[in-house]
């Protein structure tokens, strides 16, 4: 799979595209994707997905969308979707006030478009303007088919980023999972903290996450470890740390890894979130903490045994 970051560097022929953000690339998402690949290939075609970064909304009211995945995370999950091509177009002001007509203008001449999957409520374009109607007549002049594709609904409604980030950002991974249907993840390089894990017994690996991400809130978390191919239970703080640390602003991401004692000093660390065990608490003594401790790794070998 090919991952642009741009149009101008994308010359295709016959391309079969769908556009969206695609935060998260839930189930809903899959639906599109997966019709996409399997009909551009069926017809010898190369299946391309055209998304945005920053999240355009971000861009248009000022207020910062924190994202489920990440621009590279998100052509990951794409490609293991059999998506040829991936193009993630820095959104912009300018950007936003292209005319329907000029932006389906652009793609026809770098992806050769030949058909446009859309999601039942998309529209592109100044003012919104390329709805389902206006994208096909100028198809029409521009010789290439469009196609809706329903929403995908459970029992909760249409699935949507929205809602995901929302149960995310609540602590609600395992509601998120469902939908995502895979379960959230966090992860960056490993880096030094504050050391103080080791001294009561407990040394955590601490985590640079990247700050564009939805955070869950403070508290402990179950979660898988993966570091390159390997797989370890980890019992997570994400916090402040209180009992050390009350004048932190900005949260900290921690996972102490189970039958774990290696140097992982600048590796890349993912947690795969599965379940939220608790509030992050402050505590009056290092041994109330380390009692607490005891039973949150605990809970998490059972919970992943």
């Amino acid at each position: 799979m090919r991952h642009y970051y741009s149009l101008e560097e994308v010359s295709l022929q016959n391309s079969w595209l769908t556009i969206g953000v695609f935060d998260g690339v839930h189930r809903g998402h899959r639906e599109i994707i997966h019709k996409l690949v399997n009909d551009a290939h069926a017809n010898k075609a190369p299946a391309v997905v055209l998304t945005f970064d920053p999240h355009p909304a971000t861009v248009l009211t000022g207020k910062e969308i924190r994202c489920l995945t990440t621009q590279e995370e998100r052509a990951d999950l794409l490609a293991s979707l059999g998506v040829d091509a991936v193009i993630t177009q820095r959104f912009t002001r300018d950007l936003s006030t292209a005319t329907a007509h000029e932006y389906m203008s652009r793609l026809k001449e770098s992806l050769g478009l030949s058909h446009l999957l859309i999601g039942y409520d998309f529209a592109l374009g100044k003012g919104r303007e390329g709805n389902a109607t206006r994208l096909t007549e100028i198809g029409q002049e521009l010789d290439y088919s469009v196609e809706v594709v329903p929403a995908l609904s459970d029992e909760s409604g249409v699935i949507s980023s929205t809602e995901i980030r929302k149960l995310v950002s609540t602590g609600n991974i395992a509601e998120a999972a469902k939908l995502l249907g895979y379960r959230y993840r966090l992860g960056g390089e490993v880096i030094h903290g504050q050391g103080r894990g080791k001294t009561i017994n407990f040394p955590t690996a601490n985590i640079d996450y990247p700050k564009g991400k939805v955070i869950p809130p403070n508290g402990i978390y179950v979660c898988w470890a993966h570091l390159r191919d390997e797989k370890f239970m980890a019992a997570t703080n994400i916090g402040l740390n209180p009992t050390f640390t009350p004048e932190r602003q900005i949260p900290s991401l921690e996972a102490y890894l189970l039958d774990f004692d290696r140097d992982i000093y600048g590796e890349t660390l993912q947690l795969e979130f599965v379940v939220r065990l608790r509030d992050e608490l402050k505590f009056t003594s290092i041994e109330a903490l380390v009692q607490k401790i005891h039973e949150d790794v605990d809970l998490t070998r059972a919970i992943l045994s």
